[in-house]
Parts: structure tokens; sequence; C-alpha cells
């Protein structure tokens, strides 16, 4: 299965805004609803394919209310996330999966809500460590080169 979290911005009630809206609510009918994160949305769909077309249909939402918009891809990777760009260069073939490690954004995790993110590069196979601030966990996203340079 492949997961889809839509992370809300800090201002709104993500699962609201999507619920209350006939459009939002009807591409998402056939999910079961998790909040992973604090303000968040997380349904299983099938594929990669079936998670970025998800994306799509929602895409309307997204722009409006969804801060971060992640994808876990277990055939990628079974902790680190995809962003929704990269999830779509994948799905697309324009990035080939092995080659998606490289350019990362590390959230930090505090109370179930997701702070300052730090991007890095992988090095050597690692990871620097998170130093922004004091965190509980962290959250590896995997992000475009386009991403990552912007």
């Amino acid at each position: 299965m492949t997961r889809v979290c839509l992370v809300g911005d800090p201002d709104i009630n993500l699962l609201y805004e999507l619920l209350s809206r006939e459009t939002a609510r009807d591409a998402l009918a056939t999910y079961e609803i998790h909040e992973p994160f604090a303000n968040s949305v997380a349904v299983d769909t099938v594929s990669l394919g079936a998670a970025v077309a998800l994306l799509n249909d929602l895409n309307w939402y997204c722009v409006r209310f969804v801060a971060e918009a992640l994808v876990l891809e277990p055939s990628i990777s079974g902790t680190e996330w995809l962003s929704r760009e990269l999830a779509g260069a994948v799905r697309d073939g324009d990035v080939p999966p092995e080659e998606t490690d490289q350019r990362l954004k590390i959230f930090g995790l505090v109370e179930d809500e997701l702070v300052e993110p730090l991007f890095v590069r992988r090095v050597q196979g690692s990871i620097p460590e998170y130093d922004l601030r004091e965190v509980e966990e962290t959250l590896v996203v995997r992000v475009s080169e386009s991403e990552f340079g912007g």
C-alpha cells in the first residue's frame, strides 16, 4: 500500500476543510482516513500511480489548505516519504526510484506536529543530524532537485 499524507497549513483545520467540500469528500470517500500528525489527513492507496492521481484530484484543496503533500511508497522506502513533486516524477518515469535518496527535507516532530524543515544531502549513505531544535523524532522526505534548490 502507498500512503498519501496531507499536512494542513497551521491556521486551518484540514480535515474539516476537505470533508466540508463535496468534491474532496467524494475523492476521499473510498478511503479510511488516518491522522498520523497534527492537522493531517492520510489514506492508503493501491499504488504510487493511484497516490499521485488522488493528489491531482485534490489539487485545488492542496493549493489552498495544504502545507505538505507526502507519499510513502514501500517499494522505494519503508520509512522515507517522497514529496508530491518527486512522487509524480517517479511515477512518470522521469526519475528512477534508486535516484530519489540524495536530496532530503527533514522535519522535526514535536508532540505529533511537524516543525521547521532542514534541507540536507545524504552523505556517504548517512543522513546528517537534525539540529534546528530539540525534537522527539524526525520525518525524512525525499525531494526533487527543484524543491531542494528552490
